[in-house]
């Protein structure tokens, strides 16, 4: 597994005033920048968004988080336990993959991003329904 210390590319629940920000976040973070990433499209889950790729004209918004010294080996693993991402277990819910990013006022940066597995993914493109806009309201 990589673990290259990228920041972090969140669309909903991590997101600053949301959940599970409070939990997994609060405390442990550098910067919380707004930002928003291209080729992807978020479709509502169970009280949760799911970011699905997308051609790149398509684009999320969220906020791109740096997680402050002593802290990334821990927030790593337990962001990757919420998600469910399990790298080659078909029950995997989500795909941990490097994205470029945009942050609001700055240059683009790559980030690690929580996209919904293929199988999830297939699902939504079938029968799930878009988030208007990219912007998930929680």
């Amino acid at each position: 597994m990589t673990t290259r210390r990228l920041p972090f590319f969140v669309y909903g629940t991590l997101r600053p005033g949301r959940c599970n920000h409070d939990v997994f976040l609060r405390g442990r973070t550098a910067a919380e920048v707004p930002a928003r990433m291209r080729g992807a499209v978020l479709y509502e889950g169970p009280g949760y968004p799911y970011a699905v790729a997308a051609p790149p004209e398509e684009e999320v918004r969220g906020e791109l988080i740096t997680v402050a010294e002593g802290w990334y080996d821990a927030v790593l693993a337990a962001l990757d336990e919420l998600e469910e991402h399990r790298p080659g277990d078909p029950r995997s819910l989500y795909d941990r993959v490097a994205r470029e990013v945009l942050p609001e006022g700055g240059a683009p940066v790559r980030a690690w991003v929580y996209l919904a597995a293929e199988r999830v993914a297939h699902g939504l493109r079938t029968a799930g329904t878009r988030v208007p806009g990219g912007d998930w309201p929680g």
